[in-house]
This record gives structure tokens, sequence and C-alpha cells, in this order.
């Protein structure tokens, strides 16, 4: 078996000889054992060492910090010793650029199973980690790395003399690169296919994340790379003349995030595999830069925006893994304002069009006609609707894009209506080739349907709020009727439509609606009577026998927002209920002929 023997020279050196069982270098006899003593001719006993590190038919001596007297006369007959890379990959993807690249540097390669296998395949030279461990792979892989011999060779500090002491009396070599990247745990329990628990827990890696830690942890000795994109950047680096702290800083950054999400997704399986609640005692959300956006809401503050990778959102849809197929890049207010559009129009079940000004729905219809809704929802509230985000729960075909593309303003008849960003689960050929040829700044995307059951977070100052997402739809729920006259089918109807209306309106909400189409809504008002007139105002003599929802109760009836409604001429009203004087909103409604509905839910939004 080839030996590669650690000498502790002052200068890093190496040599080339053939394999046997009992080798002699110029003087230099070694006897091949795991515990190695060394004797020159005389019967001098040099110093010994406990691990070998074996390369397939040659001999590397590793650098040592300070060599022993008796051993450094017998260094001249070495060459200088090579750098060290180990390499052990489950993504190997271009793992051919880097180990060319690598070999070319003057580097040896130390690599795992698969991976050493694929390097050999790719006519690179390379050594496998068991032969530098003296130890095989154990426990179905379980134990590869975990070694002294690897990780001493990786945590050695080169300035402090004792720690290159240490690795000169155990005999252990140095590594200059570390390039590790971990079982595919995340794909594997987010399959299609699904995952056993035993199989997910196989598939969580345990040597890898170490050795990407202890590299990044002597990050100024070693370099570690955990992304294949890194590896041009790594191999410019290392035909440089000047070392540069701040590029392995950024490496070492970059890996402790890696494994941080890694260990996040872990969790987060776990927590899910015993019926514990839905919210842990701890909690981290592995977040990835997708782009950087122009500003945040307005130009003096800079934004990003995320993907979030945490296992609950994988196929979850949303505006957030949204293929954008035309127009300027999103901005950090479309974001908001499509995510608004998206979860609205993704709660209705007939073909249903949304058009959203920052983040409320000025416009709502659902018809079987979806050209139809489109008027009905532009025709609420045109003024609004002008710059806003429209969105469509069915495919936009060529009939629907020119509808869009060529709509009139209601208020004048002329005006083209203009849009920052148009959303639909779908579009034919012809259809996004009409709404390309809007505006070259139309936003036009793609979107999947939003899960329901999602965890909604909210940062406030010094923390964050969590809490299960409004998914409600009317079919969930009871609407009993509280008053004397029961609401007619048609009113029920438009009573549950505003009621899901309502829910994606900021507080407080009023929304009026009928067959299916809002007419008016009132936001984010104060007190409750102000929405309640803003939306009266907005609906006009349309609201006539109209159904009208709050997102809260009315905390008063009297000469206030339930006998103004009932004086306008509303014929159904929904609400929550709960209020100490719900007993005079149900009096109210009697005097005045007109039919409640308590719901028992209540639709904040703050």
């Amino acid at each position: 078996m080839p030996l590669l023997l650690s000498l502790p020279p002052a200068a890093a050196v190496s040599t080339v000889f053939a394999a046997s069982s009992a080798t002699k270098v110029g003087h230099l006899h070694c006897s091949q054992s795991r515990r190695l003593y060394c004797r020159r001719p005389d019967g001098v006993s040099l110093p010994r060492f406990r691990s070998l590190f074996s390369f397939a038919g040659r001999r590397i001596i590793r650098p040592m910090a300070t060599a022993d007297p008796d051993t450094q006369t017998q260094t001249s007959i070495l060459s200088t010793a090579r750098k060290q890379a180990l390499i052990s990959l489950s993504d190997k993807k271009d793992l051919d650029l880097l180990g060319r690249g690598l070999q070319e540097l003057g580097y040896a390669i130390i690599s795992t199973g698969g991976t050493a296998k694929a390097l050999e395949q790719a006519g690179i030279t390379v050594t496998k980690v068991e032969e530098i461990t003296s130890f095989p792979e154990m426990l179905d892989g379980r134990v590869k790395t975990l070694h002294p011999n690897i990780h001493g060779g990786i945590l050695a500090r080169r300035n402090h003399d004792q720690h290159m002491e240490a690795l000169n009396e155990h005999g252990i070599g140095t590594f200059d690169i570390v390039v590790v990247n971990l079982y595919p745990f995340y794909s594997k329990v987010t399959s299609a296919s699904g995952v056993t628990f035993e199989d997910g827990i196989e598939n969580i890696d345990i040597g890898g994340p170490t050795l990407i830690r202890a590299a990044a942890k002597n990050h100024m000795d070693v370099l570690v790379v955990v992304d294949p994109k890194d590896y041009p950047s790594l191999l410019e680096f290392l035909q440089g003349q000047e070392d540069n702290q701040q590029f392995r800083r950024q490496l070492a950054w970059k890996a402790f995030q890696y494994v941080a999400s890694y260990d996040s997704a872990v969790s987060e399986w776990l927590w899910k595999q015993s019926p514990q609640g839905k919210f842990p005692p701890s909690l981290t959300v592995p977040l990835t830069m997708k782009c950087t956006l122009r500003y945040g809401e307005n130009p003096h503050q800079k934004a990003v925006f995320y993907d979030d990778k945490s296992l609950s959102l994988v196929n979850a849809g949303g505006i957030g893994i949204a293929i954008q197929h035309h127009g300027k890049e999103m901005s950090y207010n479309n974001y908001l304002d499509a995510d608004a559009a998206w979860n609205c129009v993704s709660d209705f079940q007939r073909p249903t069009c949304v058009i959203v000004k920052h983040t409320n729905p000025c416009g709502v219809a659902s018809r079987e006609d979806i050209l139809e809704a489109y008027r009905l929802a532009v025709k609420a509230d045109p003024v609004s609707a002008f710059g806003g985000i429209v969105a469509f729960n069915t495919i936009i075909d060529e009939d629907l894009a020119k509808e869009i593309r060529e709509f009139r303003s209601p208020t004048d008849g002329e005006t083209r209506m203009f849009y920052e960003i148009v959303i639909a689960p779908n579009y034919t050929e012809k259809g996004l080739e009409i709404l390309r040829g809007k505006s070259k700044n139309l936003r036009i995307l793609e979107a999947r349907r939003t899960q329901k059951g999602m965890l909604s977070l909210r940062q406030v100052s010094g923390g964050w709020l969590a809490q299960d997402s409004d998914d409600l739809t009317p079919g969930e729920i009871e609407f009993k009727v509280m008053s004397d006259r029961p609401p007619q089918a048609n009113e029920l109807s438009d009573a549950q439509f505003a009621w899901l209306c309502v829910k994606h309106v900021k507080s407080n909400a009023i929304v009026i609606a009928k067959n299916n189409c809002m007419l008016g809504m009132g936001s984010g008002q104060p007190n409750r009577l102000e929405s309640l007139r803003i939306a009266f105002r907005k609906a006009g003599d349309e609201a006539k026998g109209a159904a009208l929802a709050s997102d809260a109760f009315f905390p008063f009836a009297w000469n206030d927002a339930v006998e103004e409604a009932c004086q306008n001429g509303i014929g159904v009203i929904a609400e929550p209920g709960g209020s100490i004087r719900d007993g005079d909103a149900v009096d109210c409604c009697n005097k005045y002929g007109v039919s409640l509905l308590f719901t028992n839910i209540r639709h904040f939004r703050h």
C-alpha cells in the first residue's frame, strides 16, 4: 500500500517514489504500519508518526511548523510539498472544471467516495480520504471524514507554533482548500413522491457541515467553497499573487449561511414529524436574496427581495415565485400590491377579476364571462383602478388580452386603462403576445394559486408576530340570521361575496356589493362610520338593495353606521357580531326591514 508520511521540516517538502511495504529514500527506512518508527541505517530512531498520508503511486511529505534536529538533515532529498484541497460533493456540477483547475495549479486533491470516482473518471488524479485517515468509511457512510487527520489539518492555525507542533507530533498535514456541499435533504423531503422518516434521517448530512464549519472558522488559512458558482472566482484568486482576506471572509460567511439554511430545513422537518403544534418555540427562516430592488417604498429607502426557502412554502404558490414574462423589474410596492391582488383573487372559485391599488381591492367582480367581470371590476372605481394591478384567476386568452389592452376608462370613454401589473395563472401564446404589445413596461406575471394554511409572519420593532393566515371562505362559516326578515337567496349570495371581499380591505373596512360585483368600499379609516360613508359615496344609487359587509362589529347602531346603512337602502348586512350593543343593531334592522347576518368571524386587516 502506498504510504504518505508527514515529516517536520521547516520548509514544505514532498517526494514521489515507488510503493512497497518497506521503502528506502536516501538513507531513510520506513516500515509500513499505522504507527511508524523510522530509523536511519545507523539505528537512530526518528520521531514517531501516527498517520499515513497515502497517495496512489506516490508519497507526499506534508509541511510542518518546525523540524526535529534529527530529521531536518534528511529534507534536502525531498522536493517542495504540494498544497492540498479536500473535495466532497453531493452536487457535482462543474467538478471537472474545479478539479482540473486545482490540478493545474499544483494542488493535490483528497476526496470521498462518489466525488473521488467522478474525478478519476474525468482523468484527474485523486487520493481517497480513507488513505489519509487509514480508516475505511463505516456505518453505511455515516463516518467518512470525522477524523483528526482531516479536521486537525483544517483547523490548525498556521501562525500558531503550538498548533503546528501538534500536527508535527501526530504526523498530520494541512489542508488549504475545502470544497463541500451537502446531502440533498431539502429536495428529498420536498419531493412529490414523499419520503419516509427513515430516509429523511439518512439524508441529514453530518460530516459535510462539520467540514464546512471547520474550514469557515479557520478561513484565514483555509478557503471554503460551498457553491459551484464560486469555482471560477476561487481559481482566479488562487492564480493571483496577493492574499485577499476579504475574499476569504466572504466565502466563510457564505459557508456558515449555507449550513444555517440547511439546518433550518432539518429543524422545520423534524418539528413537523411530531404533533407539537404549529408554532415552534424557536424558528429560523431561510432567506435567499433574489434581486436588488430600485428602492423601497420611497426612493430614499434601499430594498431587496428575498426568496423564502422554508419547507412549508414549497409548491405553496404566491407572488414570490411568480414568473415574469414581460415588463420592467418589480419594485418594492409592486410586490406588495401584486401580493394583495393575487391573494384576493385566489380566494374566489368562480371566474373573477380583482383590481388593487395600494394593497386594497378597489374593484372585484365574478362572472362566467371573464370579460364582463373585468369591465365590472374597472367600473367599481375607475379612477383608483387606473395605474393599479389587475389579477385574474383564469387563463388570459386572446380575447381577454385585447380587452385589457383596448378598454377605455368609464370616466370619459376615451382614455385607455393603464396598469402596472397583470397577473394570471396562465396565458395563451396569443394572449401573451397581445399584452406585451400594450406597453414595454407592463409587468406580466404568471402565478400559482396561493395555498391555504400558511404561517403569516410580520415584523415589529424588536420581534416578529406569527399567526395562521386568514383562509376562511363563506362555505366554511355560518351566516346566522339575527333579524326578523331572512335574506333572499340572491341577498345571501351578495352578503357572502361582500364578506369575502371585505377581508382583503384594510380596517376599518366596509364593502357594498350586488350580483357578485363590488360597488364600493371604504378602507383604513379610524372610525367605521367614515369607512361606511366612503363606500356609499362610491356605490352611489346602486347601493339600494345591495349587501353590506363589515370586517368587525358595529359598536353603535342608532344614529350611527347601522341606521345610516339602513336609511341608504341596504338590503342585507353581514357583520361578525360581538358588540355589547348587538341588540341595538338587531332592533334597528328590524325597524327598517333589513336582513342582519352574524358570521362570528372578524376580518381585521392592519
